[in-house]
């Protein structure tokens, strides 16, 4: 898969989670972000999108404990909440 192609449909993903809310903090997350992560990183959103959004929800709003796997810089980063633009 190309890397256009590969974050083309990781923003979609991000995007379309099912809820406005998730949409708006997942793929606002994404789109501030994406183009200043490395492999690793997209290693980890890729798998970050397996889980469920009210899951990432509480982690990002620090509601629940952050598992292991996914603890580090990135979700500090998500916990921020500073890339939430939400229309009006």
């Amino acid at each position: 898969m190309s890397d256009e192609h590969r974050l083309n449909r990781l923003k979609f993903r991000a995007w379309h989670r099912g809820t406005r809310e998730a949409d708006y903090m997942i793929g606002g997350f994404f789109d501030r972000y994406h183009a200043q992560w490395g492999e690793d990183d997209l290693r980890w959103f890729e798998d970050l999108l397996e889980e469920d959004d009210v899951d990432i929800m509480a982690w990002a709003l620090r509601t629940q404990p952050v598992p292991d796997r996914f603890a580090g810089s990135l979700i500090m980063l998500m916990q921020r909440l500073d890339y939430v633009d939400i229309p009006r």
